[in-house]
């Protein structure tokens, strides 16, 4: 009898904590779109990224598609809905014909209450990982919601670029050779982390910090982006197709100097870390900083520990609305800063699935990516929500991509 009531108690947590973390999580999409009118709600400012508006129906849609149609074997709410927020159902550029939002948060208000009813009578202990996939999923949502609310406040002009500073080499830190265990098995842990491996790696430097806007500066002003010798072949071919000057995100600010420099793609980054004589981290080489603790000879899931994130820890979910100076937060055992948040990181790593990769919930949530298109991003971002940011995580886009939220740090194989 004891055993049996610690076990149904023990659901009953769980089910409280879930349901929390999902009012937390919509009441955080909900006020990204506070007193937005309704052009900003359809625009679509790049081809590759629908409406805000697309994004925030498209959470409802995969939440109600999942939880009361695949599990609980309901009829569908809105069938109207399927076609236009379905991943699949149309392409980006047809999706700026919306409802109004008023009309689509009844569709979320709607999905939200009959999953609620179902949470209480769901089978938690075989559903709980599902549920957790579904915070992240609304969680990524969010940032790229972000992202193109950023996109649409940038414009075509170039900023002139101020005074020059080649005082850019950041201090780096060593990390000694040796095997640490890479990935993450728990129930939060995406198809594209598991499972758990051991990976040995030679000694190698890396950057404290990510790559500050006074770093930048220099390669800007030593007109990097006009000369050919920093860039790989296909980053020069992007920048003649492309011809820009400095990142998206570009603050011409010195308040901003010490901020990460965000808003650049893998080809910037990688002609960067050329001319500063160093070059970008493999995605084992960045988590082997992040994760591993030299002392305890262990993996956290963070890079502060195991202790889950808050507002104490890095710059994430929206807590300053901006990126924060790079030494704004402790640093982790290892004596690197800003690992989780404020900017996500670009590696060398082309995305691809470990060995004894399994797909979840579908085969196309990560296995359609294993494409060698893909360059993997690890960290998360100043919008990254709580239950998507973490030292696994791995985040994927194409490299001449610069509209994410990103930035860098570079390693070296000897101290610079």
């Amino acid at each position: 009898m004891t055993s049996i009531f610690k076990s149904s108690r023990s659901k009953d947590l769980t089910r409280t904590q879930i349901a929390q973390w999902m009012h937390d999580c919509r009441a955080s999409t909900l006020a990204l779109f506070d007193d937005m009118n309704y052009e900003t709600f359809c625009c679509q400012p790049h081809s590759d990224f629908s409406p805000v508006g697309w994004h925030l129906g498209h959470t409802a849609y995969t939440e109600a598609l999942w939880l009361l149609e695949r599990s609980a074997g309901n009829r569908p709410l809105f069938p109207e809905y399927h076609r236009l927020f379905a991943q699949d159902g149309m392409p980006k550029g047809d999706r700026v014909k919306l409802p109004p939002l008023a009309e689509v948060c009844d569709y979320l208000d709607a999905v939200r209450t009959n999953v609620l009813d179902y949470l209480k009578i769901a089978p938690i202990e075989q559903q709980e990982r599902l549920w957790r996939w579904l915070l992240q999923h609304e969680s990524q949502h969010c940032e790229t919601i972000t992202l193109i609310l950023e996109l649409q406040k940038t414009t075509t002009k170039q900023e002139s670029v101020g005074f020059l500073d080649r005082t850019s080499i950041l201090n780096m830190v060593c990390i000694p050779a040796g095997s640490f265990e890479q990935g993450n098995e728990s129930l939060d842990a995406l198809d594209n982390e598991r499972p758990v491996h051991q990976v040995d790696l030679e000694t190698y430097w890396i950057d404290r910090t990510p790559v500050t806007c006074k770093a930048y500066r220099s390669f800007i002003q030593s007109n990097g982006y006009q000369n050919s010798q920093w860039w790989s072949s296909e980053g020069w071919q992007w920048l003649q197709a492309n011809p820009v000057v400095q990142p998206l995100y570009w603050r011409e600010d010195p308040t901003y100097a010490n901020h990460p420099v965000c808003g650049v793609n893998y080809y910037e980054a990688e002609a960067y870390a050329q001319f500063v004589g160093k070059r970008l981290p493999t995605e084992s080489e960045w988590e082997k900083a992040a994760s591993w603790n030299p002392i305890a000879h262990a993996r956290s899931l963070y890079s502060w520990g195991n202790q889950f994130p808050d507002a104490t820890r890095c710059n994430h979910n929206h807590e300053w609305g901006t990126t924060t100076p790079v030494d704004r937060y402790p640093s982790n055992p290892v004596g690197c800063y800003d690992l989780l948040g404020n900017v996500w990181e670009w590696t060398s790593t082309w995305f691809d699935g470990y060995s004894k990769f399994e797909s979840y919930p579908y085969p196309g949530y990560s296995q359609t990516y294993f494409d060698d298109q893909h360059r993997v991003l690890k960290g998360g971002s100043w919008a990254t929500r709580p239950w998507a940011i973490r030292s696994a995580f791995r985040n994927w886009y194409h490299p001449h991509m610069r509209q994410m939220l990103a930035g860098f740090r570079c390693v070296s194989d000897a101290k610079v």
